[in-house]
């Protein structure tokens, strides 16, 4: 059975652009978000799908200097970059992530794929209804659902955001969501804005030269004594990018209709 993780990246952020290889401690965050994946005991596989945007090449060449697989597809339609790299690399199941996320913590995502099996369902994430703080989102699903999603979707936003399409058809797919036992999904730890940077760069100057497997427990208890360092990003709201998606959505209709 081969589970591949597919880790999605691109140069191009509104927000940030760049942001998945500024350095953090001397190297590119995508390497860090890289090295902590590599500790997971469920995946098989990694593989990061950028796209054929000449300004993803350099995603490409840090791939190859640090022997990593990458595949590079579509840049608008990441659903079919998706499917394509897991056909390529010939996927049973996908773990998805995303390059924004380099705190992520591979104990969690093995959590997560073991729950996928035991629920023997369809897509299984910890970010659906999230309870984890924002930035250790992962989903798991089968090759043949990817394959079923890529067959039928076309809003902008399911092509952009790859699982929707899923979770919009609970009649059709068996749904589960992971819950951690605290809600934490008021915490930011995910990379969108400079500040979410230099958040995530305090963490790892503390943590990393004296344990790099640090763990998301390790973080949570640095907090607890310097809770100063969740001030540095806390201005900043869960899931900005999905509106400009629905947005995306209500034009692509209006001008089927229009047609």
């Amino acid at each position: 059975m081969n589970i591949v993780a597919i880790l999605q990246a691109r140069m191009g952020s509104s927000r940030l652009p760049g942001k998945v290889l500024k350095p953090i401690l001397g190297r590119p965050m995508l390497e860090h978000h890289i090295e902590r994946i590599k500790l997971s005991s469920k995946i098989n596989r990694i593989v990061v799908a950028t796209s054929i945007d000449p300004a993803d090449q350099a995603i490409v060449d840090l791939c190859r200097q640090i022997g990593i697989e990458s595949f590079e597809g579509e840049l608008e339609n990441v659903l079919d970059r998706f499917y394509q790299a897991a056909r390529l690399y010939k996927s049973d199941h996908v773990v998805r992530l995303t390059g924004d996320c380099p705190l992520a913590d591979p104990h969690l995502i093995d959590e997560l794929i073991d729950f996928y099996f035991v629920q023997k369902c369809d897509y299984a994430s910890n970010c659906y209804e999230p309870t984890l703080p924002d930035g250790l989102d992962a989903e798991v699903f089968s090759f043949a659902v990817l394959e079923q999603v890529w067959k039928e979707a076309v809003l902008p936003s399911h092509l952009e955001h790859v699982t929707p399409f899923i979770y919009m058809h609970p009649e059709r797919f068996k749904i589960k969501s992971h819950k951690y036992h605290t809600d934490l999904s008021h915490l930011r730890w995910t990379v969108d804005e400079y500040e979410d940077l230099e958040f995530v760069r305090r963490i790892y100057e503390i943590l990393y030269p004296v344990k790099p497997d640090f763990s998301m427990k390790d973080i949570l208890l640095l907090l607890e004594k310097n809770p100063e360092l969740a001030e540095i990003n806390r201005r900043f709201k869960r899931n900005e990018g999905a509106k400009k998606s629905i947005e995306k959505d209500k034009q692509f209709l209006a001008q089927k209709h229009s047609h």
